[in-house]
């Protein structure tokens, strides 16, 4: 049997976190549950993270920079709004991702103490990144920036995509 090192037990521990908050929020999913999903015990756990609110926010720094990755690898100078926007619909069709970036504003509204400044710089840098990669003014920016949060919501509410409401979106 190969044994992982901690950084692939961390690596580990972020994904499924990832998925357990997604479906629990941050209030209902245990620590308990993040390990035996891992397959560790709690005070090894903690041995690679402080405490449950460090597992959460590695979790939510990693789903929103794994957004903003992939929507920067998709962007094409042909036009970059459509090349993004594909890319965030595909995306998004992981629902434990999708689920995952709504807990992240529900535990930032909720625990704004314990979150806030944290994820506000995550999204503050991932706008000024797609104000650049559009290339366009700060109302454009965003309007696009806001439309994948419209996304969000219709995704979450299980709108499906052949749905009336959908009939203006593109792609």
């Amino acid at each position: 049997m190969v044994r992982m090192s901690a950084e692939e037990r961390r690596e580990s521990v972020i994904r499924a976190a990832i998925s357990e908050f997604a479906h629990g929020g941050y209030h209902g999913t245990s620590t308990e549950t993040i390990a035996r999903r891992v397959g560790v015990s709690q005070p090894y756990l903690f041995r690679l993270f402080p405490g449950k609110q460090a597992i959460f926010l590695a979790a939510a720094t990693r789903c929103l920079s794994e957004t903003r990755r992939v929507l920067e690898e998709a962007r094409t100078d042909a036009d970059p709004h459509m090349s993004m926007a594909a890319a965030y619909k595909d995306l998004i069709k992981d629902r434990d991702m999708l689920l995952m970036q709504m807990q992240v504003y529900v535990a930032v509204a909720a625990m704004e103490d314990e979150f806030g400044a944290e994820i506000r710089k995550v999204w503050e840098d991932w706008w000024d990144s797609m104000h650049l990669l559009l290339g366009t003014d700060t109302h454009e920016t965003t309007f696009f920036m806001s439309y994948g949060m419209l996304i969000n919501t219709l995704v979450s509410l299980g709108f499906p995509s052949s749905h009336r409401v959908w009939a203006d979106f593109a792609p």
